[in-house]
């Protein structure tokens, strides 16, 4: 695709939504409506969209429903394998948006999705022709998947919204292949949440898109951000288990040791103790090198069925298995005092079972680090350091490459990338691979990623080869 062609439809794109929502405001509520013209495709409403965000179903035509995860079956198990990966320059795009040169043009879920798209085409060796599946996640807005293959370029059989964070999208993707509905499918995640300026915390329900956050209810209070929850699980921690904040800055001095063997980490300086003591308190007693970071950025996954996986040049990295958990009351009781630890067993024994492992199979793990007390719970929860140990085997070395457990190689979401989840997949891809250069772990040949919200667990399992 030329410059002009991506510049014009990205354009494109821009007017068709202004267009829609001018009309939107004029149309009756209705879950699908059809643009003046009745030669373009129907388009959700924004209500729609929030209902697909919310979990709910909505179809277009050519288009699946947004569906459930599917059960952690054996039977999918090694179906589909990732054969493609893309990503955006995360560290060079972080730095540009902040000291904004002359000429900068901050950049759009369109632009940075079609980035991702074309390195990740690139990546597999396969023709645009051999795509004929296309799955998007646009967290925060974005096209549509049939825009979106325009976009791309792309005449796919098969096209399907899913779920936004790291919390399904793969076992969905799966499913869809496993079901005949296309072979090969591109998987395109894109944000561009620092360029829209998106805030995490102390804003209420307002205009952002999607559901109201599960934290949302107790916003009267304070408590308006997952970082609350994180605060009040690290308070509760330390005191159960005596900890004090130089421990739980060994896990944030560890992910950016770990960020600096990534050239595109956001994060690269080296972090002391006194670096991270001295950094203020966003949540307390949460610390600004806690938590999470804020960049724009997109990856694409190029996932096929595991016949077509074998001919491939690199590596393929299969899908081996997935798990589900989920809080059915007593949410702050259930994260809080108990860490989650009975759904991280749970989904867990899933996502083994499914892939025919142990949990002693698995020689690096990626978690979802929206804070740094969270990857403590991820770990823990899991059954690799016993309950109130893993702050130690940080300061040990356990986490770091050449320890007994490499956790999060490329910096995470504290220092390297705040992709949802889908960085990690990144570097579960890389590593699998053997491509991870100075990050590498040595002899992989089965990894595990875990996301974890306040209320739910989503496991994976991948593994070399097919």
């Amino acid at each position: 695709m030329t410059q002009t062609h991506f510049i014009y439809n990205c354009r494109a794109l821009s007017c068709n939504r202004q267009k829609r929502r001018h009309e939107k405001d004029n149309a009756p509520d209705r879950s699908i409506r059809r643009s003046a013209s009745s030669n373009e495709l129907p388009v959700p409403s924004r209500e729609a969209r929030k209902n697909c965000r919310e979990g709910l179903t909505i179809a277009m035509p050519n288009e699946s429903k947004m569906r459930a995860m599917p059960p952690a079956s054996p039977e999918l198990s090694r179906r589909a394998a990732i054969v493609g990966l893309g990503e955006t320059d995360y560290g060079d795009d972080y730095r540009a948006a902040r000291a904004k040169p002359e000429g900068y043009v901050s950049p759009t879920p369109e632009s940075l999705a079609a980035i991702a798209f074309e390195r990740a085409l690139d990546d597999s060796g396969l023709a645009r022709s051999d795509i004929d599946g296309l799955a998007v996640s646009y967290l925060y807005g974005g096209p549509t998947p049939r825009e979106t293959a325009q976009l791309l370029g792309l005449k796919p059989r098969h096209c399907m919204e899913v779920m936004g964070i790291m919390a399904g999208p793969l076992p969905q993707v799966c499913a869809a292949i496993a079901a005949g509905q296309c072979d090969t499918m591109a998987v395109v995640y894109a944000v561009a949440t620092r360029s829209i300026g998106r805030k995490f915390g102390g804003q209420g329900r307002g205009d952002e898109g999607g559901a109201p956050a599960s934290y949302y209810y107790y916003h009267p209070w304070g408590f308006s951000s997952q970082g609350a929850h994180w605060a009040m699980t690290w308070q509760h921690y330390r005191h159960r288990f005596g900890r004090s904040e130089e421990d739980l800055g060994e896990v944030a001095m560890q992910l950016r040791r770990n960020a600096m063997l990534h050239p595109q980490a956001v994060m690269q300086a080296p972090m002391s103790i006194t670096d991270y003591l001295g950094s203020r308190f966003i949540v307390k007693p949460l610390r600004l090198l806690d938590m999470c970071l804020v960049n724009d950025g997109a990856i694409c996954l190029i996932v096929t069925r595991a016949d077509k996986a074998h001919d491939m040049e690199k590596t393929p990295v299969a899908i081996a298995g997935w798990g589900k958990s989920q809080v059915r009351a007593d949410k702050l009781d259930a994260l809080v005092r108990h860490q989650l630890r009975e759904h991280f067993q749970e989904s867990g024994a899933q996502a083994l079972g499914m892939a025919g492992l142990s949990l002693a199979d698995i020689g690096h793990f990626e978690a979802y680090d929206a804070a740094s007390m969270h990857l403590v719970n991820h770990i823990e929860g899991h059954g690799f350091a016993e309950p109130g140990t893993a702050l130690d085997d940080f300061r040990a070395g356990d986490f770091a490459r050449d320890g007994r457990l490499p956790v999060n190689m490329a910096g995470g979401m504290l220092s390297g990338s705040y992709m949802h989840g889908w960085n990690h997949i990144a570097e579960i891809v890389r590593q699998l691979r053997h491509e991870a250069g100075p990050r590498q772990v040595a002899g992989l040949a089965a990894s595990m990623f875990s996301l974890a919200e306040t209320d739910q667990v989503h496991p994976l399992i991948l593994t070399r080869g097919v």
